[in-house]
């Protein structure tokens, strides 16, 4: 037998997440390090040491796995946070380029500005079943990528028209004013990613707020004074953004260690709301992650320093509910969900807050119906589900889909086979359109409790159409 895999651990530094992502995408191409070794011409011990965070990868290194594994810029573009030293930094896009130096912020917004352009060679992130049920996203070659799962209409709004996705001079919608201050380029184009991530998911979002990260880091580096404060500021929200952004891709490392990151630059900028705001954010994952302690831990800390003409305090007691949910503590669950309508009923709400603007009681109503689902309550909580699903605003297509995913669950707890089957493929729609392994993560819990249900015409649909979207590892 041979020596057990060292566990890495990637949310020590930027440098150790390289090397978790490099394996990471080294096992999706089916490579051991000796292969990669012969592939690349490096001595496999040497990438042995990067993958465990030992050593600094030099950019070549990066330049040549990126190629070779096809990732599609992704590990070249985070190899930048590894190093982001702007003298030894010469990349074509990046705000170190002597052809677009950070003192012109106009030509800077142009070139951190635009969405990658897609090639027939790019990669397509696809989810997977593994041999033992369980589910991984692997990429594939866009030319070999199956048609009919709405890829086209995916990457024009992903790249723009094609006029755009080929001029690295152009910027997004709102980024050419020549007075614009760095951060208010960033905030603009911070929300343009929010939509789009609202619309198709986060897979084609995440290489791009990582870039952009990368380019703040560049530019605090030549601002100071309320510049650079203003900058570090939403270099917190990006991270926390990216956080998310992972989170829903179903990579909980990942979104821990931004959470991480911008809950340390949170402390710096002294604004207590982003901590705390931070702080709850980590309560979710940490449900999510089925962490019942750290999620009362932290969001029960998050709640305790909200301010109180806010929405954070509703949104930190939801996710406590939730982990009291996890702990089998019903009482706990529903007082703290009562606390958060109690907090969201009394507040004189300043419209001008950038704090839960998607917080309300019908997301409250949401993770009632979970936590009614963990605790047993199947049938409360798909009514609960489904009341959500008529409340959702328009433009929450993925959390539509996460919602109906949900709904499909309680009805096969509560053994309403037929309705979480017909729910079921209306959340799989969904999952096609936005990569969300949310989604996904859910629909094959469900896939694996409607199994012994194969032969109801309602089942065999879902489960026939899930084993096409979803590929079949070999």
């Amino acid at each position: 037998m041979g020596q057990p895999r060292k566990e890495l651990t990637p949310d020590r530094s930027p440098l150790h997440l390289w090397g978790s992502e490099l394996r990471a995408w080294r096992d999706r191409r089916g490579l051991s390090l000796a292969k990669m070794g012969e592939l690349i011409r490096y001595n496999a011990s040497y990438l042995a040491r990067i993958e465990r965070g030992e050593r600094k990868p030099p950019r070549e290194l990066a330049e040549i796995v990126d190629r070779e594994l096809n990732t599609s810029g992704a590990l070249l573009r985070l190899w930048n946070l590894v190093d982001p030293n702007p003298n030894e930094i010469r990349h074509a896009n990046h705000v170190a380029n002597q052809a677009d130096h950070v003192a012109n912020t106009s030509q800077v917004v142009a070139s951190v500005a635009h969405l990658p352009a897609e090639s027939e060679e790019a990669g397509i992130t696809v989810p997977c079943r593994t041999s033992d049920g369980g589910i991984i996203f692997v990429t594939l070659p866009r030319r070999t990528f199956l048609s009919g799962l709405g890829l086209s209409a995916v990457t024009a709004a992903v790249t723009g028209p094609p006029a755009i996705a080929q001029a690295r001079s152009v910027p997004l919608a709102g980024a050419a004013a020549p007075d614009l201050n760095p951060a208010e380029h960033f905030r603009q184009l911070r929300q343009v990613l929010i939509d789009n991530d609202n619309l198709l998911g986060p897979l084609r979002t995440i290489p791009t707020v990582e870039a952009q990260i990368s380019a703040i880091q560049q530019l605090r580096q030549v601002h100071g004074g309320s510049d650079g404060r203003d900058l570090l500021y939403i270099q917190t929200q990006y991270a926390e953004f990216c956080g998310w952004l992972h989170h829903d891709a179903g990579n909980f490392q990942a979104s821990r260690y931004w959470l991480d990151r911008a809950l340390e630059w949170s402390y710096a900028t002294g604004d207590i709301d982003i901590t705390t705001y931070i702080l709850a954010r980590k309560g979710q994952l940490a449900g999510d992650m089925g962490d019942a302690i750290t999620a009362i831990g932290v969001s029960t800390a998050a709640k305790a320093q909200a301010r109180p003409d806010t929405k954070l305090g509703a949104i930190a007691a939801t996710y406590a509910a939730y982990g009291h949910a996890l702990a089998k503590d019903p009482t706990a669950s529903a007082r703290a969900l009562d606390d958060a309508q109690t907090i969201l009923s009394t507040l004189d709400l300043d419209p001008s807050s950038p704090w839960g603007t998607w917080m309300d009681s019908s997301y409250v109503d949401v993770h009632r119906a979970r936590s009614h689902h963990v605790l047993g309550d199947h049938r409360r909580a798909a009514e609960g589900f489904q009341n959500a699903i008529i409340g959702l605003p328009s433009g929450y297509h993925r959390d539509r889909g996460v919602y109906l995913a949900r709904e499909s669950l309680a009805h096969a707890g509560a053994k309403e086979i037929e309705q979480a089957a017909t729910v079921g493929l209306q959340a799989l729609s969904i999952a096609q359109a936005t990569s969300s392994a949310r989604i996904i993560t859910e629909l094959t819990r469900l896939d694996g409790q409607l199994e012994r249900w194969g032969s109801i015409p309602a089942v065999s649909e879902f489960r026939d159409t899930f084993d096409e979207i979803v590929a079949h590892q070999a």
